[in-house]
């Protein structure tokens, strides 16, 4: 058996074995069972990237892009921002989400809460997402301005 084939035969079997509700186990088998690249229709789609403030601005400004900021709502944000969607809520609120085939643009305040959203969202099928590195704190440091908090 190879090593990418018993790595996920552990995944599933530790899936299989914890306490987990029946969307987080769907949620992991998916994972652990798709084949690296997957995307819908077997087609190569890019994979999640970390990139700077300066890349994020270009891709934030791209048409078709929808920004997400997973800080939740009422923090100053970057111009653009399409929905503010808290990153421990993305499950649930999978319906605000956009079509799958759609490139997401993910930044909070850090970077942490942000890497754990691009988890869930490869999760939840998308494969286009652009994550800003350092959050809005680099954002802010590299000289980019972020709009006032809505009042």
């Amino acid at each position: 058996m190879d090593t990418a084939r018993s790595h996920r035969s552990r995944l599933v079997a530790t899936a299989l074995a914890a306490p987990v509700g029946a969307l987080a186990l769907g949620l992991t088998l998916a994972l652990a069972l798709a084949p690296a690249g997957f995307a819908a229709g077997g087609a190569t789609a890019p994979s999640p990237r970390l990139v700077s403030p300066a890349q994020f601005a270009l891709v934030v400004a791209q048409k078709g892009t929808v920004t997400i900021d997973v800080r939740g709502p009422g923090e100053a944000f970057i111009r653009g921002t399409n929905l503010s969607i808290a990153f421990d809520t993305l499950v649930a609120t999978r319906a605000k989400l956009p079509a799958k085939t759609t490139r997401l643009a993910v930044y909070c305040h850090s970077g942490r809460r942000s890497a754990i959203a691009v988890k869930t969202l490869v999760a939840l099928g998308y494969r286009d997402i652009v994550e800003l590195r350092g959050g809005v704190t680099a954002w802010a440091a590299a000289g980019r301005v972020l709009a006032p908090a809505p009042s």
